[in-house]
């Protein structure tokens, strides 16, 4: 800006107030201007065509009785063809800004929940946007966007809601969780189940084989050798299996301490007891038979004696 020789420069997006012995007379584009001083002309001032940004925190209280801080960004400007009333009718732009806008957000606000202040943040700023476009409008100046940028509730209340929010989401977690383990637990009882079902199949199909095994051993063994008899067959074998089931549980490495008869003769009695165990078996399923064969028996002879004595009559006729 310059004023030598009665020269006034104006940069651009700025226009100039002239006056005339203290009266507005013109506004000044940017440019060069003569400004004869001597005449009685005189620069007033400068007014900024530019965008400007001004941002207000307002404190205010929801309809829930909550504490918040809002803060609104108002962008507005001057304009060109209203230069002079915007220069003359304010003055202080941003204070009258600043009134109008505490003004309708501390009207809107408290008619509001905190979680709708939060959803209706748009119709919050439009209606700050059309009061300030309808105040500011006669003033020279125009709103060209309010925005809330900010909410901000008491720092407990805050504190609050973000324990609630952690609370609901450790409640979803957790039955998420539960759930997991539910299924975990389901299908491991299904692998147990079908580990089992298998496992009774290998084990009966294994004690089939040791029963094919043993008789055909017996059958074998009973021809080859003259003079023995199944019993013989039948010790020899048991002794067999109680050395390999020796040797197998000293050959596992994490298996309990069994305390079992060690000597041969151990293995003795304990072929006696099966084969005492088989023989008492089969006497009481004789002595059953022969029972059951006399109360048959009995039955039939008083039938026959039923019998006989019903026909008897007819004889001696």
């Amino acid at each position: 800006m310059g004023n030598l020789f009665c020269c006034v420069q104006v940069d651009q997006s700025t226009v100039a107030i002239k006056e005339r012995f203290g009266r507005f007379e013109d506004v000044l584009e940017p440019g060069c201007h003569c400004l004869p001083w001597f005449l009685g002309s005189q620069l007033a001032g400068h007014l900024s065509l530019r965008l400007q940004q001004l941002d207000v925190r307002c404190e205010t209280k929801t309809k829930d009785n909550v504490f918040v801080n809002v803060v609104a960004s108002i962008q507005y400007r001057a304009l060109a063809d209203k230069a002079s009333d915007a220069f003359y009718k304010l003055t202080n732009t941003r204070t009258q800004i600043q009134a109008y806008v505490f003004d309708v957000i501390r009207a809107s606000v408290p008619k509001l929940n905190l979680d709708d202040v939060f959803e209706q943040k748009t119709e919050i700023a439009k209606a700050v946007e059309e009061e300030l476009e309808k105040a500011m409008s006669a003033y020279g100046y125009e709103i060209v966007q309010t925005l809330i940028v900010d909410i901000e509730p008491d720092e407990h209340v805050k504190r609050a809601m973000n324990e609630i929010n952690a609370a609901a989401r450790l409640r979803v977690a957790a039955n998420e969780k539960a759930e997991a383990e539910k299924i975990l637990q389901i299908k491991r009882a299904e692998g147990e189940a079908e580990s089992k079902y298998l496992s009774g199949l290998g084990i009966a199909r294994q004690r089939q084989a040791i029963v094919d095994g043993l008789r055909d051993s017996v059958l074998g063994f009973s021809v080859n050798v003259p003079g023995t008899t199944a019993k013989d067959v039948m010790d020899m074998v048991l002794v067999t299996q109680y050395f390999d089931t020796m040797k197998e549980i000293g050959a596992a490495s994490k298996s309990s301490a069994v305390f079992i008869p060690h000597g041969p003769g151990a293995v003795r009695d304990v072929a006696t007891q099966i084969r005492d165990g088989l023989l008492q078996a089969t006497h009481q399923l004789n002595n059953s038979f022969i029972k059951n064969w006399s109360q048959m028996s009995s039955f039939q002879e008083g039938i026959d004696v039923q019998a006989n004595g019903f026909y008897q009559p007819a004889l001696d006729i």
